[in-house]
């Protein structure tokens, strides 16, 4: 890089800082913050509030009339729906958010680092074309992965492995689990990549001169540079795999069933119990919190990895 692109990188860099360090800045974000932040807050404060007050009067009127009761939290830990219960539901999300958060960012780093390192013929044509997957609704998949899971897969492995059919894809969480990662790694790799590409060419140039494989410099240098974007994405991929409904609903039932498939059940056939996903809402989150706040220094570092490179 040269001097003059390093002063320009320097003075944008300085720019950003005022703009974003300025108090009318510091005004907006505190007001994007308290409109985000208040339904949240009204659904907390309800979530502690009798039934009946809950669906009479709205949740402020908590602060003139304080009233406390730990019941809706009770009836939904109690509550029951297709044999299972909130607590082994949140088992089940945890069952399927880990692995779905960590198998598309293993493969995702593999591919990213070849992409970014390795020199072989078609390889940007490649990036583009897995770039471009990010277009693909996941509804287009989901027929086909339904053929495939219950049909294809189980066919082809009975050939192969007997007895396979018996223990098809279309039962556990290992349907939920590819389909995740199949959605997952376009982003994933899109974002890894960038990560990766920014490492200077002199380093690891350096690396191959010193005797150091493709292994070894993916593993002791080129993961431990790229672990804010691991992180920064692994909190996208565990929110969006913990909120999910779409696949929860199609490829999940009885005991395999997650949070979010439960509190659709939670307010009654007929949404007479709707005050009880106040509760349910808040313990569907506690899960989500933890992991936001445990990695949240890695957070807009990993968001702006691979930005600029120079």
């Amino acid at each position: 890089m040269t001097v003059t692109a390093i002063s320009a990188s320097t003075r944008m860099v300085k720019k950003t800082h005022r703009t974003l360090s300025s108090p009318w800045a510091t005004i907006g974000a505190i007001i994007i913050a308290a409109v985000w932040t208040l339904p949240t807050f009204g659904l907390f404060v309800s979530s502690f509030r009798p039934a009946t007050s809950i669906t009479t009067t709205g949740w402020w009127t908590f602060f003139s009339d304080p009233q406390v009761t730990l019941s809706n939290y009770s009836q939904t830990l109690d509550f029951v729906s297709s044999g299972i219960t909130i607590t082994q539901t949140l088992w089940n999300s945890l069952t399927i958010t880990i692995p779905a958060a960590v198998f598309p960012i293993v493969l995702a780093l593999l591919v990213a680092y070849a992409l970014a390192w390795i020199d072989f013929r078609g390889r940007h044509v490649v990036f583009v074309a897995i770039f471009a997957l990010q277009i693909v609704p996941l509804q287009m998949l989901l027929v086909p992965l339904l053929k495939m899971y219950t049909g294809g897969v189980t066919a082809f492995g009975a050939q192969i492995f007997p007895g396979f059919a018996a223990n098809s894809l279309g039962s556990g969480f290992a349907q939920v689990w590819i389909t995740h990662t199949m959605s997952a790694l376009p982003l994933a790799t899109f974002m890894l990549h960038n990560a990766l590409a920014t490492i200077p060419g002199e380093v690891m140039e350096a690396a191959q001169i010193d005797g150091a494989g493709h292994g070894q410099i993916f593993l002791r240098l080129a993961l431990p540079l790229a672990m804010p974007t691991i992180a920064s994405y692994a909190i996208f991929q565990f929110l969006w795999v913990w909120n999910d409904l779409l696949i929860a609903t199609i490829f999940t039932s009885g005991s395999n069933a997650p949070i979010t498939k439960i509190l659709a059940d939670l307010s009654g056939k007929y949404g007479q119990q709707w005050y009880l996903l106040t509760a349910g809402t808040f313990l569907a989150i506690i899960v989500p919190l933890i992991v936001f706040f445990a990695l949240q220094r890695f957070f807009v570092r990993g968001l702006l990895a691979g930005a600029t490179k120079g």
